[in-house]
């Protein structure tokens, strides 16, 4: 019997009334249990297993396998994102991009810290958009991937300009650019974003505000980077990018 704190990432129907969440804790990683009865109205366990719920949780848990919850106790409902469509969205698809890539109880305090400092600045009025390409990026090192951002990929010159390619994974300056005809050739600014993100540390968040042709190359490059690279293949993404049509 254990008591963990963590977010749930998603909940699934199981039976009549129980339902499976997959937990992602701070101190155990991600792990799923099952919430027997959570499916029922008055039970005890109903609210803390809905999707972007923060709480402690007392399980039963063996060394594989599901982890039983008998107890739950939220600390926060993150009611502000549950509430409005395009902030659930954009949760739904950090949430699985976590989901995919990290394997059960691996334990990582960091990662739960950025995602609960994600989810809180999404629900706070942060751009959904830096908030999720911020986390694309830190996500990349978990993934086992480091892209080069500081200098170029082949040479290791760090004089601009620089553009982006997906071939040598990280940017390329203009003497080796010729090395990738398929190169993106963004704004240097665009760039820059990416190589802060990289480092940036969230609890350090203020006001950030980028223009939508910049937000576009962002998205372009890390998509490009995580279709290459990754083999990860996100649901959640495809209905992002419905909505963003919408917006505009």
């Amino acid at each position: 019997m254990k008591k963990i704190e963590g977010i749930v990432l998603r909940s699934i129907d199981y039976g009549e009334s129980n339902k499976i969440i997959t937990i992602f804790s701070r101190d155990l990683g991600k792990f799923g249990a099952v919430a027997r009865g959570a499916k029922k109205p008055k039970s005890r366990l109903a609210s803390v297993s809905q999707p972007f719920t923060y709480g402690h949780f007392i399980c039963m848990i063996g060394n594989s396998g599901l982890a039983t919850i008998q107890q739950g106790e939220v600390i926060d409902t993150f009611r502000g994102i549950k509430e409005d469509l395009f902030l659930t969205s954009y949760t739904a698809y950090i949430a699985e991009l976590l989901d995919k890539g990290t394997e059960d109880r691996n334990h990582n305090p960091f990662l739960f810290e950025l995602l609960y400092q994600t989810m809180k600045a999404i629900e706070e009025g942060h751009d959904p958009d830096i908030l999720k390409n911020i986390f694309e990026i830190k996500m990349l090192t978990v993934l086992g991937f480091h892209p080069s951002l500081d200098h170029c990929a082949i040479c290791g010159s760090n004089h601009g300009p620089f553009v982006f390619s997906i071939k040598e994974g990280g940017i390329l300056c203009e003497r080796c650019s010729h090395h990738d005809r398929f190169s993106l050739k963004v704004q240097q600014v665009t760039l820059k974003l990416l190589r802060l993100f990289y480092y940036f540390d969230l609890n350090r968040l203020g006001s950030i505000n980028v223009k939508d042709k910049t937000k576009k190359e962002l998205d372009l490059c890390i998509s490009a980077y995580y279709d290459e690279y990754s083999g990860i293949y996100l649901k959640t993404k495809r209905f992002l990018q419905q909505l963003d049509k919408l917006k505009e």
